[in-house]
């Protein structure tokens, strides 16, 4: 398993990102990009080891946004369906 870290970033990418741990506790996450009907997820790898679901639906973009949500420790990932010209970025926001 990777070392967890504070955060994450995607930049200039239309495919989705390969996994990265996350220590767990609140973190805004961000993204922008050219969406055209398209949309960028923060997933969560699931206890089956291969799928992954949305964490929040103020992580699901078809827009350029920002929102936060508490995180458990775990492999997440940048999901993108569509969207070209994404940068994203996840980071823990320390209490």
């Amino acid at each position: 398993m990777a070392t967890a870290t504070d955060g994450a970033s995607v930049s200039n990418v239309s495919a989705s990102s390969s996994a990265f741990a996350l220590r767990g506790g609140k973190y805004g996450v961000n993204a922008v990009a050219t969406f055209g009907g398209g949309s960028v997820k923060l997933q969560i790898l699931q206890a089956d080891g291969s799928s992954y679901v949305s964490v929040s639906s103020a992580t699901d973009f078809t827009a350029a946004g920002y929102g936060t949500v508490d995180l458990p420790p775990g492999q997440y990932r940048f999901t993108i369906a569509t969207a070209t010209a994404v940068y994203a970025n996840v980071t823990r926001i320390p209490t």
